[in-house]
């Protein structure tokens, strides 16, 4: 049995993990979006691809692997309506910025009607494995996915984690550590903690309600899937919804979250806010957004585009950004960030603004990381979805836990023996 990283080692970005034994198993196919975009260095004959959630850094090159192969792919149901959202979004940008991608709307057709869907604790069974999904508490429909080998003299469980989240959110339950032999782990935050989530509720809204009552605009980038349904949710159980207008691709995922209740927690909660906030359908819907007072939750992000642009530059002095997620090194949202400006190359303008930043991650802080470890109880731990910093720290304090730990980078192979 062998373990190959196609990406996502050593790095965030193009999760692509292989499980080499009588059968094969991919574990997610993503994408690394940059200055370049950056596929998985292979494409490797698996049995069946996993894919653990919607994000593109895990979901967006799976579309690829349908040029030649006819596996099936394996996840929840809202893992499917949110990747065919983003992945057919990828497809409307390099159409209108002419650039290229790996895959067509004719494999992503076929990726449709290969998908298997399944739900949470419902086993499957392909050749010598037995494969089984838990709620990983990170988007609507994330999974922790158990491998278990059966039928050998050596059984083996392997957990893989995907991107995880172990304390609640509003819209999610967190995410319970699963018994393995092999764990592979993701290592985002792993030298580092997330606020109290209650204090940085509150702290944001007390924030937003401040600049809208002072007659700003709060302006929220957020990701369109996960983030912005949470953002909604939060919003309406503290009375601020009416002000709120909602823009970009977030609209199309949260109907598609709704459409799958039973992968959320609150879910009437996230349906009231739906109702009674004000979609943006058309140009006069963003002046009305414009006019002051009011809540503006919108895709990009990290400000690469997108709706946020166009509000952007079109803020009063009373108002504030609200950056609620990570923001990558080199991307505007980053640039605002550590120096308060951002530079529009569309307009040839920079524009200083009022920020803050709100820490909403939906990936686990270090102490649950090092906790979902302990209670899993692996003979081998490898880490993944990190920096090399992050990757190589997480394993090196294993190690000191009495742990067989690795920190790979892409292109290793490691052996998991019989």
């Amino acid at each position: 049995m062998k373990l190959s990283f196609f990406g996502g080692a050593h790095e965030v970005g193009r999760s692509a993990i292989f499980l080499q034994d009588k059968r094969s198993l991919l574990f997610d196919y993503g994408v690394k979006i940059d200055d370049v975009t950056e596929y998985p260095i292979a494409e490797p004959k698996a049995d069946a691809l996993i894919l653990s959630h919607a994000h593109l850094d895990h979901s967006g090159s799976s579309p690829s692997l349908y040029n030649e192969m006819s596996m099936p792919t394996i996840g929840t149901s809202p893992t499917l309506g949110l990747s065919e959202l983003l992945l057919n979004d990828t497809i409307k940008i390099s159409r209108k910025e002419h650039t290229k991608i790996n895959f067509h709307k004719r494999q992503l057709d076929k990726f449709s009607k290969r998908f298997m869907e399944t739900d949470y604790k419902r086993p499957l069974h392909l050749g010598n494995f037995d494969i089984e999904l838990y709620d990983a508490g990170h988007i609507a429909g994330s999974a922790i996915t158990l491998v278990e080998r059966s039928g050998a003299k050596n059984n083996k469980r392997i957990v893989y984690t995907g991107d995880f989240k172990m304390s609640p959110q509003l819209l999610h339950e967190g995410a319970k550590p699963v018994r393995s032999d092999v764990l592979i782990i993701e290592s985002t935050y792993a030298t580092r903690e997330h606020p109290d989530r209650n204090k940085l509720v509150h702290d944001f809204v007390e924030g937003v309600r401040e600049t809208t009552d002072n007659g700003g605009i709060a302006l929220v980038p957020a990701f369109a899937v996960g983030r912005s349904q949470e953002l909604l949710a939060i919003l309406y159980k503290n009375g601020l919804i009416e002000r709120t207008y909602i823009d970009g691709m977030a609209r199309e995922a949260t109907e598609i979250v709704l459409s799958n209740k039973k992968f959320i927690r609150n879910a009437d909660l996230l349906s009231k806010a739906a109702n009674e906030c004000n979609w943006v359908n058309d140009v006069a819907d963003r002046k009305r957004a414009l006019e002051g007072g009011s809540i503006v939750v919108t895709t990009a992000g990290m400000l690469n585009g997108g709706p946020a642009m166009h509000y952007i530059t079109r803020l009063n002095s009373e108002s504030k950004v609200f950056l609620t997620g990570y923001q990558v090194e080199g991307t505007r949202g980053r640039r605002l960030m550590d120096t308060g400006k951002i530079y529009i190359e569309e307009v040839d303008k920079e524009f200083s603004l009022q920020v803050g930043f709100y820490d909403f991650s939906a990936h686990s802080g270090m102490s649950d990381l090092y906790k979902f470890v302990r209670e899993s109880a692996p003979n081998v731990v490898v880490c993944v979805h990190g920096s090399p910093e992050n990757t190589e720290a997480f394993a090196e304090n294993l190690k000191g836990e009495g742990f067989e730990a690795y920190a790979p980078k892409v292109g290793d192979t490691i052996d998991l023996g019989e």
